[in-house]
Formats: C-alpha cells, sequence, structure tokens
C-alpha cells in the first residue's frame, strides 16, 4: 500500500544530507556501472571467438606438417616434412566409417588472379568439393567445385566475395567468365561467401588435382581437414575426436619417420577441443568479473549501511517517541529499510542505465578478432535489478534492527 509520509520522510531526509546521500548512492551506482561494463566485455569476448569459430566448421580437425625437432632413427632434427596424397588417401580409406567431411589441400599463398585491367595476389587452394562445407562457405552465384571437377581435372575457380569485388567491380556478370591464375585461364563457376569476413573470401578454390598439375604441386598437399560423423553427446564427440587424432599423428609420424613425441613436425588442430578450452576460459572470465562487480557492490553497501547507522543515530530520540507512541518493531524496520532500498535501488538503476547506453553506444564502435558487440542480455540486467534489491535489503536490515530495539526510555533520555 502506498504510504505518502513515509515517502515524504524518505525524501527529507535525503534533502537534509544532500552531500552525503549523493556520495554513498555514487559508491552503489558505480559498482553497478562496474558490474554491466565487466558482463558486458564478458559477453564481446564469447562473441567474438564465437566468431572465430564461425569461419570453419565447429568440429574440423587440421593436420599440419611441419619441421622436425629431434633426433629420430638416425634422422637429424631440423627436416621439413611433406605430406602426399597418399597420406590423405589412407587417412579416409581406414578411417572411411568415422568421417563426415573431407579434404586435402593444397596452397599456392600468392597466386596472381587477373581479369582485364584488374589484378590482385589471392591465396590459391586446391581442395576437394567438402571443403565448402569445412570451411562453413555460402554460395552467393553460381555453384562450387564438385566430384566430376577433381576426376577431370577441370580449369575452373569459385571466388571469394572479396576477389570478385576487386576485380569485377559492381558486375554481377561473373559465373562463366575467365580469369588467370599465374598466367593460365580458368572458368569462374561460383561466388562464395564466408562468416569469417573479408580475409577468408580472399581466396580463390580450385580441383585440388588441377592445382597439383598445373602449378607443379606433383603428388604434395600443405593440410589435410576433416570432420567426424556427429555423436550424441560432447563428451562422446570429443571423445571420438581425440581418438581420431590420435591415430592420425601416429600414423603420419611412423609414415614420415618422426619420433613419437616430436608435437612440431606433425600438428594436429582439434577445434572441438579448442572450443571446449575458449568456453572453460570464458566461464572462468565471466565468473572473475562478476566477482570483481560483486565485491564493488559489496563496498557500496557497506557504505549505505553505516549511512543508514548514522541516520538511525541521529533520530533516536525521534524512534523513541514513535515507539512511546505505540509504534510496533516491524514498523521501525519498515522505515528504515524503505529509506535503505529507495537509496540503493535509485543509485544501483542510474548505474545500470548508464552502463547499458554505453554498451549500446560504444559496443557497435568495437569490432576486435577476439572482443566482438560487447552486450548484456535482459536476464543479466534483471538479474542485477535483484541484487541491487537484495543490496538495499541487506544495507539496512541491521540497522533497521537496531533501531526496533532501542527502548523508549533511552531513546527519550538521548541528546
Amino acid at each position: 500500500m502506498f504510504d505518502l509520509e513515509r515517502w515524504q520522510e524518505i525524501f527529507e531526509t535525503i534533502s537534509k544530507n544532500k552531500l552525503r546521500t549523493f556520495l554513498t548512492g555514487l559508491s552503489v551506482a558505480s559498482g553497478i556501472f562496474i558490474l554491466v561494463i565487466l558482463l558486458g566485455i564478458g559477453e564481446g569476448m564469447k562473441h567474438g571467438i564465437e566468431k572465430e569459430f564461425q569461419s570453419d566448421a565447429a568440429n574440423v580437425i587440421y593436420v599440419y606438417p611441419g619441421v622436425t625437432t629431434k633426433e629420430y632413427k638416425g634422422l637429424n632434427p631440423g627436416r621439413s616434412i611433406q605430406m602426399k596424397n597418399e597420406d590423405y588417401e589412407f587417412t579416409k580409406r581406414e578411417n572411411k566409417d568415422e568421417l563426415e567431411l573431407n579434404s586435402s589441400i593444397y596452397r599456392i599463398w600468392s597466386g596472381m588472379v587477373t581479369y582485364g585491367k584488374e589484378s590482385g595476389s589471392y591465396r590459391v587452394e586446391g581442395v576437394y568439393p567438402d571443403y565448402q562445407f569445412l570451411e562453413n562457405s555460402s554460395m552467393v552465384q553460381g555453384r562450387f567445385l564438385n566430384h566430376k571437377d577433381i576426376q577431370e581435372s577441370t580449369k575452373i575457380a569459385v571466388i571469394g566475395n572479396r576477389v570478385k569485388i576487386d576485380l569485377f567491380k559492381d558486375s554481377d556478370d561473373v559465373v562463366g567468365q575467365y580469369v588467370e591464375i599465374s598466367g593460365i585461364k580458368f572458368q569462374v563457376v561460383g561466388v562464395y561467401t564466408d562468416p569469417g569476413g573479408e580475409r577468408e573470401e580472399s581466396r580463390v578454390f580450385v580441383p585440388i588435382k588441377t592445382a597439383q598439375k598445373v602449378f607443379s604441386g606433383g603428388n604434395d598437399v600443405d593440410l589435410l581437414s576433416f570432420t567426424l560423423e556427429p555423436k550424441d553427446t560432447y563428451e562422446e564427440a570429443l571423445a571420438a575426436s581425440n581418438s581420431f587424432t590420435d591415430k592420425v599423428e601416429t600414423y603420419l609420424k611412423g609414415k614420415h619417420t618422426v619420433a613419437p613425441d616430436d608435437n612440431s613436425a606433425i600438428r594436429v588442430n582439434n577445434m572441438l577441443e579448442n572450443t571446449k578450452r575458449f568456453y572453460d576460459l570464458m566461464g572462468m572470465i565471466k565468473m572473475f568479473f562478476w566477482g570483481v562487480g560483486i565485491c564493488t557492490i559489496i563496498a557500496g553497501v557497506v557504505g549505505v549501511s553505516n549511512i543508514m547507522l548514522i541516520i538511525v543515530k541521529e533520530r533516536t530520540r525521534e524512534i523513541g517517541v514513535r515507539k512511546a507512541l505505540g509504534a510496533e518493531p516491524l514498523s521501525i524496520i519498515g522505515m528504515v529499510l524503505h529509506e535503505s532500498i529507495f537509496v540503493t535501488s535509485f543509485a544501483g538503476l542510474t548505474g545500470l542505465i548508464s552502463g547499458l547506453i554505453l554498451l549500446d553506444l560504444a559496443g557497435p564502435l568495437i569490432q576486435t578478432d577476439f572482443l566482438y558487440n560487447p552486450t548484456v542480455d535482459f536476464n543479466v540486467a534483471l538479474s542485477t535489478v535483484v541484487i541491487l534489491i537484495v543490496a538495499g535489503a541487506l544495507a539496512g536490515f541491521f540497522p533497521a534492527y537496531r533501531a526496533a530495539r532501542i527502548k523508549p526510555i533511552v531513546a527519550l533520555r538521548d541528546e
């Protein structure tokens, strides 16, 4: 029930101690503001990591060759490992029941691509048809490579949207046109887009056998990529993924005479395992942010509690009169709690709204690799409101309880 006299008392008390109330409220507002900003940064880091992972399939496994760092079976360290077509074929054949998608990749890091008077240096990759889904790419024009292109070693190319803009400008007449890659003509059959952005769209895909033939690649491959069949649970998927990577590592190290503990010669990047690590890390970071924010709020609440103790002390005589006139202890507790919750909630909401406004204005301007669009969702905002109410009640409870225990005769003698 709305009590006008109670509200008048609260505002009268605040008006008598404007500076004290302002400084107390500022500490609470600062705590909520810091909490909201920290949680927004945590959410932005999560969005950034999700954006990075969107560029590839979530469960993709990459296998790279490297350089040996250990002597093994009479061979010196420092050998460069070169994977071959048979490494890919053997792995695919031996694990055919487990694999969902697979492709080997042959790369030309700086292929000069020319159309008319326009040209640019782009990464050219010889791949299999599955690579579109391994890279999480979508076609915006035409088609991707198919198995017939691989078998016949056709000179066709799929270009990224960034390449299309650079070479063809605003023209949509792309499919069917011919571009030159390092002086060799390829017909464009499709244009793709990638959630990884322009960096991922600055590539040209060609059939791998074509790339190996026309760019003198022989049987060399630079990368193997796989995804496994889906499992019912994340734990099962992670276990199957780790088992597969162990088998691939063991085979390749044996095939290329690499020490079993030489992790630089054959490198495996398991995105599923990396995803778990990142999200575990994000969970710990968010818990840390919550801890810092809560501690800051507690500091503000302690300040409010101290102020309420001072107010109770100042109003001891008034409280004694109220009790002598028949005021119940719950009425006294309600009076103090009401003021405490109002001051804390008002200050906290001010900090909350300020934090949300700052994130709304500045968030879209922050576009880094691992911090993207920091925001705070409705559930988090609602949680902070609950925290405010609880904090206000805690801040006022002990002073209110002390006020309720004051004996009228003692209070009336107070100077």
